[in-house]
């Protein structure tokens, strides 16, 4: 594997030494330290590896670990081995706090990186602020990690669930003029922020609201409620066993909508597989599985590992291939590969003298900026992660068609907007030394 070159941002902002918001830490001490050695850095993630959720976002500690492997194979970071330890909470809110106390008190953490699902980090954010751990990069688009003055030690990740639909809205509003709308959604926090999105620009569209609870793996209610409804259009706010369950339920009944799926639902890899399983002793079992998503639009608001000719999915193929050799490279695996380069950017920034405070100034010191396609916010005030999404459409035994080029927006009635960005080439980051 190459070495890579230190990157030097294009924005850095002075920090108000005490406009962190973090109350008494910033001292050096045990805790301030803590999972913090000569040679080693201990973070640690709660991830769905059984249950529900798994075989959507299992990839995504697969991704970040064979990120940490490459890394400490190269030497680490500032001599520090990157010690990454993931605990399996099955989607399960009480197996998320039971894994996060063992990450604490077994494995002393110095950070929480990509803590994923909306109800399994709400179950345990409180903990990690109130103990002063850094809460990095958290998988999951509901707002509520961006409160920097509830939430000081947390930091969204992926771009929020308002902002995704709200650009996904816009470009069905322009390109699907007239077609009526259903929506399909998990029962928690996404609908109330997806529907913030998608009613701004499509609330006269909308025929029929149709939600799903992610530990009850059945969707034909739900399906039969879109296709009774008129929707010409299904926008399935779901993780990629959803999506998955949803188009297959379609098929069977004859139901073939224009399928609509945010960024972390749309991962046609994992989807392809999935769609072959639920087809097994139905009559779709002899149709190629891809057959059902030709078409399917996505956002994204990073590459997709179907995008071969962009630097950093080359990159991360080539870091897959190593260090995870016979497992699926999917975007789920990319996502897991992005946080664990942010973290290892931030970590370099830091430099040897490395505590808790010293992580969060840091973090919020500078814009950031590497693989994703628009910026990426963490600053004292916005903790909200990456700012927007292209709108693309999978083309069945091709590449991705980009329909509408990475746009950024808020979370509230902004306008959705153009930008400019410097997005650096692998080799321009330094992620060991």
């Amino acid at each position: 594997m190459r070495a890579l070159r230190l990157f030097a941002p294009v924005l850095a902002v002075a920090l108000i030494a005490t406009g962190c918001g973090l109350g008494d830490g910033g001292s050096e001490s045990d805790t301030n330290t803590q999972g913090v050695t000569d040679d080693t850095v201990v973070i640690g993630t709660h991830q769905p590896l059984t249950g529900p959720a798994s075989p959507g976002f299992r990839n995504v500690s697969t991704g970040a670990r064979a990120v940490f492997d490459y890394i400490n194979e190269n030497g680490g970071i500032h001599g520090r081995r990157i010690d990454y330890q993931v605990q399996d909470d099955s989607f399960d809110p009480a197996q998320t706090m039971e894994a996060t106390d063992a990450l604490v008190e077994e494995h002393e953490i110095f950070a929480m990186l990509g803590g994923l699902g909306t109800p399994t980090h709400e179950a345990v954010i409180d903990e990690l602020n109130e103990q002063g751990i850094p809460d990095l990069f958290v998988s999951s688009g509901t707002l509520q990690w961006d409160q920097p003055s509830v939430y000081p030690y947390s930091y969204g990740f992926q771009v929020d669930y308002t902002k995704e639909t709200k650009i996904q809205a816009q470009y069905l509003a322009e390109n699907y003029s007239g077609e009526d709308v259903g929506l399909l959604y998990q029962n928690d926090d996404v609908g109330p922020s997806t529907h913030a999105g998608m009613e701004q620009y499509l609330i006269d569209d909308i025929v029929t609201y149709e939600s799903y609870d992610p530990r009850v793996p059945e969707l034909a209610g739900q399906v039969a409620g879109l296709k009774s409804s008129g929707a010409d259009v299904a926008v399935c706010s779901c993780m990629p066993s959803y999506l998955a369950l949803a188009i297959t339920e379609a098929a069977s009944i004859g139901y073939e909508p224009q399928w609509v799926s945010p960024s972390w639902g749309g991962d046609v890899e994992v989807i392809t597989e999935l769609i072959e399983e639920n087809a097994e002793g139905t009559p779709a079992e002899d149709v190629p599985p891809d057959t059902f998503l030709d078409g399917l639009i996505i956002t994204s608001f990073l590459p997709m590992v179907g995008q071969t000719d962009d630097p950093w999915i080359e990159f991360f193929q080539e870091i897959h291939d190593e260090y995870n050799s016979g497992t699926l490279f999917a975007d789920t695996t990319v996502y897991g590969m992005v946080q664990a380069v942010l973290f290892a950017q931030v970590l370099m920034e830091v430099g040897p003298d490395l505590g808790r405070e010293e992580l969060i100034r840091t973090l919020e010191s500078q814009e950031w900026q590497g693989p994703g396609l628009v910026p990426f916010r963490a600053s004292e005030n916005d903790h909200s992660g990456y700012a927007g999404v292209m709108v693309v459409q999978h083309n069945a035994g091709g590449q991705p068609e980009v329909l509408q080029e990475p746009m950024i927006t808020d979370s509230d009635g902004g306008e959705i907007m153009d930008f400019e960005m410097e997005r650096p080439a692998p080799e321009d980051v330094e992620l060991f030394n």
